[in-house]
């Protein structure tokens, strides 16, 4: 079995490793994006060790602790080819693990903030997703 990263902060997780421009055009993108200029909502795992792991497979690797993280965010190769890179965001917490949905690296800082504080709850974010299974921001 991996090991699971050990951070404080939430990650985005590289998956797919076929387009090293496309990943730096992500962590680019989340972090411009982010009206704290990249204070720390996120950042980054590149380690080809976790090279083509699905969804599935981590929620059977991460450990389901009071301390262990309630979600992932993932940069898996839909992330890393489509233009809004839209980054695959997974549930990990008890009830609803294994549940996800899509957001684009530009509202990644709003999900990762909120998430991680439990300012805003899982669903949330899932029930606002556009047909396409990505979240794209609360309307105005």
């Amino acid at each position: 079995m991996l090991p699971v990263p050990d951070r404080e902060d939430p990650f985005v997780l590289r998956t797919y490793f076929g387009d090293q421009p496309a990943w730096e055009a992500i962590q680019s993108a989340v972090l411009g994006a982010d009206p704290e200029g990249g204070s720390g909502y996120v950042s980054f795992v590149d380690d080809p060790a976790y090279r083509d792991l699905i969804a599935e497979q981590f929620t059977e690797l991460m450990p389901q602790g009071d301390d262990d993280p309630t979600f992932l965010l993932l940069a898996d190769k839909r992330a890393m080819t489509d233009k809004e890179y839209p980054i695959l965001v997974l549930d990990l917490y008890e009830e609803g693990r294994g549940r996800s949905f899509r957001v684009t690296a530009s509202e990644l800082w709003s999900v990762g903030a909120n998430l991680s504080i439990a300012n805003m709850d899982f669903e949330e974010f899932a029930d606002a997703v556009d047909g396409d299974g990505v979240f794209r921001g609360f309307p105005d």
